[in-house]
């Protein structure tokens, strides 16, 4: 299956048959009877909306995605209405804080109006249990926190120590494992996002304590993002014995949003209910997060932690020292005169790029970062935020950080719920549960042991047009890493440019970011190897 910027007259030609068999493999057989959804989009993930597509998703992990929509979710609840019980499940919701914002601003509300009435509204669909991810995101960061302290303490001792990249982004994830090497991903720390924590506690300590099977309860995580949908389908967050995975399916903001315009209902005219907790019949009480403008805050509450633990620091206050610009910052810890800890903030593809390319040159000078693909951190998640013409709402978005600026930061150390869950169900801070709970590994994937080695040229560092010598097909690939080509793919452009039709477009090329990049190969086997061409 093919990305919508693909050109290539072998795709077109393969298009048809590929969207038969995806809408074969997501439809259901015809043996659902017709409801007042049918209308609904199936759900797409396009370059336009994720930064994970490095390239062609199989055709396989097209149809699961394809599954990530309304319409698996509201087949769920037509389940749930038939007499055969077998086959009833226990429908749960967990919101993500990131979410919350985006509810409250679009349909003015307090974040704690938005999260109680989409409460109300899921469980007026037939939703059962609606939770706050909030508590998942309190496990990562401890996990996190404890595994930098021990990186840095060992720093000495192993190569890939150090840096420590955050794990929570799954766009960045799926970037560094399918397109970067081993020496980028070991780097990666091992604790899972909260997404996939929540999955392990649904489908984990919620089961057991309703005396559930885990193939029982559908879960539905409502997130910010699309990538979101491609980690739910990781392979190590599946349960074989069981066959169940953690999240069964991934619904953004916006595509709840559908649900209500199709059903001709606002926010607003929804009646309050208290969002449910993990623990027998507690409710949650105010919405709370955690440390950082605009995302989870792993870079804070890292920092702080290390600068505790290691040097005896007690840190209140963190200022961010913008570098190239407002989405890669830095930040520093200073004893005795010397930079003892130095960790930064990437956010968006670009910031990403320049810092993996530093990497790799050995001019790394960071402990830690805290990256994330979407520019502006996880409020400005492609699946909100969004204007019509798919361009970030930049009203909107000015209020979602103001409200989420406003929600009281709780730390995950405070959280009691958590440190009884870690003595009582993980068998303790050090257990071997803990690890097969909260952590997985990361680790490149369908790497050529055969690799081209690729040249970058740089050309003007202005907007260039190329015209009909690129009229064969066209393919983009996310990054400056060395990358071996097909003759399939004559031509790759790179930093931060897409392509429409034939051409790269003038308002995604340079932006200040450094010079246009093109490479182009003439055949596979052609002994000039890699031109540059260049159309002024």
């Amino acid at each position: 299956m093919k990305c919508e910027n693909c050109t290539k007259k072998e795709c077109s030609k393969k298009q048809k048959n590929d969207e038969t068999t995806v809408d074969a493999l997501s439809s259901n057989d015809g043996s659902e009877e017709k409801n007042d959804f049918d209308t609904l989009a199936n759900a797409k993930i396009l370059l336009s909306d994720c930064l994970a597509c490095d390239s062609c998703m199989t055709l396989e992990e097209g149809a699961r995605v394809f599954q990530q929509n309304q319409k698996e979710f509201f087949r769920i609840l037509n389940l749930n209405k038939k007499c055969d019980t077998s086959k009833h499940k226990v429908l749960a919701v967990s919101l993500c804080p990131q979410s919350l914002p985006y509810f409250a601003a679009k349909f003015n509300l307090s974040v704690n109006e938005a999260a109680k009435r989409l409460c109300g509204f899921l469980k007026s669909l037939g939703v059962h249990y609606v939770f706050d991810t909030t508590i998942a995101a309190d496990f990562s960061i401890l996990e996190s926190q404890r595994e930098f302290v021990q990186r840095y303490q060992r720093r000495n001792q192993e190569e890939h120590a150090l840096p420590m990249f955050a794990s929570a982004c799954p766009g960045w994830i799926r970037y560094a494992e399918r397109v970067l090497t081993n020496l980028v991903t070991s780097h990666i720390c091992t604790a899972k996002s909260p997404q996939q924590i929540m999955g392990s506690l649904v489908k984990g300590y919620f089961a057991r304590q309703q005396n559930l099977s885990p193939d029982k309860i559908f879960h539905v995580v409502l997130a910010p993002c699309y990538d979101k949908k491609l980690e739910a389908l990781r392979e190590d967050f599946y349960s074989a014995l069981y066959n169940s995975p953690e999240v069964d399916c991934v619904l953004t903001s916006g595509e709840i949003v559908q649900i209500m315009e199709q059903k001709n209902v606002s926010l607003k005219d929804v009646s309050e209910v208290a969002v449910d907790s993990l623990f027998d019949d507690l409710k949650e009480g105010d919405v709370v997060r955690h440390d950082g403008k605009r995302s989870d805050g792993y870079l804070e509450h890292i920092f702080k932690h290390a600068a505790k633990e290691l040097f005896g620091v007690d840190v209140k206050e963190i200022t961010y020292k913008a570098l190239k610009n407002k989405d890669f910052q830095e930040v520093t810890l200073e004893k005795d005169g010397e930079t003892v800890l130095r960790f930064a903030a990437a956010y968006g593809f670009r910031n990403i790029q320049n810092m993996v390319l530093k990497l790799k040159k050995g001019k790394f000078l960071y402990h830690f970062v805290e990256v994330l693909a979407c520019p502006g951190g996880c409020l400005n998640g492609k699946g909100q935020a969004q204007s019509e013409d798919g361009k970030p709402d930049r009203a909107l978005l000015a209020q979602m950080e103001e409200v989420y600026a406003a929600i009281p930061v709780r730390l995950p150390e405070s959280n009691l719920h958590v440190q009884r869950m870690y003595q009582h169900w993980l068998e303790g801070v050090d257990s071997k549960k803990v690890q097969d709970t909260l952590h997985t590994t990361y680790s490149a994937v369908n790497q050529s042991p055969s690799s081209l080695d690729i040249k970058w040229y740089d050309l003007a560092p202005r907007c260039q047009k190329l015209h009909s010598i690129l009229s064969e097909g066209v393919r983009r690939i996310t990054g400056k890493e060395e990358r071996p080509l097909s003759a399939s793919a004559p031509l790759i452009a790179a930093d931060g440019m897409y392509v429409r039709h034939d051409q790269l477009c003038k308002e995604s090329a340079c932006s200040g970011f450094g010079g246009v990049r093109i490479v182009t190969e003439r055949g596979a086997r052609d002994s000039e190897g890699l031109h540059v061409y260049e159309d002024r």
